[in-house]
């Protein structure tokens, strides 16, 4: 299947590892290029480096932390100082701590809000007035399962990412007539780092393993494994693509059934 993305330019945010390095991955074999960030930069110049190699494209990586307004207009700039425009938007940011209500101050709520909300808003304004004069674009918000299904432990990811999601259901009809789609796609439990400092996280606070904590998760899953980042790029780059063209406003999960709802 051709899904239209070769030439498209895609901004690819905290994409050195994990899943936005898959998704990075996968539209780079699409044919887009790619415009990559991430806080570490050695980092995020090896992930760089090997994309180039393995899909020939052009890759571009900026060195720059989501939750830092002045850092997202920065490697927007760049972006466009090298390839002229940003087609597609993939907003992403590591998980704020894990913890209950009486675990977070202020001080918490605020930088979860700047890593998990702000970031989205901020991209997705930088972006969003050159995809419409264009009249083409593709803004996609990795989010969570738990935007659906709250995950116990997770309290600022669960209000946060939730508010991601009603900001870009709006957002969705309001741009839809100027060929923009949004959209956001829900990880489940996936073979990540991430996921391995939940698992620590878990063990720590109830006094199990790591293990017990994992083979948890994988009970509750009907596929009874772990999700691979490339199943979830998948989807994330479909989404991303030409033949994605009238699916807008959704949030989808890629859980392997975790989800018992039926939404």
């Amino acid at each position: 299947m051709d899904l239209g993305l070769t030439g498209k330019v895609a901004l690819v945010a905290a994409a050195s590892k994990g899943l936005g390095r898959a998704v990075a991955e996968e539209l780079a074999a699409e044919g887009a290029h790619l415009v990559l960030c991430a806080r570490t930069d050695d980092t995020l110049q090896q992930t760089c480096a090997a994309i180039r190699e393995a899909s020939g494209g052009r890759v571009l990586g900026v060195a720059a932390d989501v939750a830092k307004p002045a850092d997202v207009a920065r490697l927007v700039q760049a972006a466009l100082a090298e390839f002229g425009r940003i087609d597609i938007l993939v907003t992403n940011a590591g998980g704020p701590p894990a913890g209950t209500f009486e675990q977070h101050d202020a001080a918490a709520w605020e930088a979860a809000t700047h890593l998990l909300l702000t970031s989205v808003v901020e991209l997705t304004r930088a972006v969003l007035p050159g995809m419409k004069a264009r009249g083409w674009g593709r803004i996609l918000n990795i989010t969570s399962i738990a935007v659906k299904q709250p995950v116990g432990g997770l309290l600022l990811s669960n209000s946060l990412r939730a508010a991601v999601t009603g900001m870009a259901r709006t957002l969705a009809n309001e741009v839809a007539a100027a060929g923009i789609t949004v959209n956001n796609i829900l990880p489940g439990y996936t073979r990540t780092e991430r996921v391995e400092h939940l698992a620590s996280a878990a063990a720590t606070r109830e006094g199990i393993s790591e293990a017990e904590a994992t083979a948890r998760w994988t009970n509750e899953i009907p596929m009874r494994r772990l999700g691979e980042p490339r199943e979830f790029a998948a989807l994330a780059a479909f989404l991303c693509s030409e033949r994605a063209s009238y699916i807008t406003g959704t949030s989808t999960a890629v859980d392997g059934g975790w989800l018992k709802g039926l939404y």
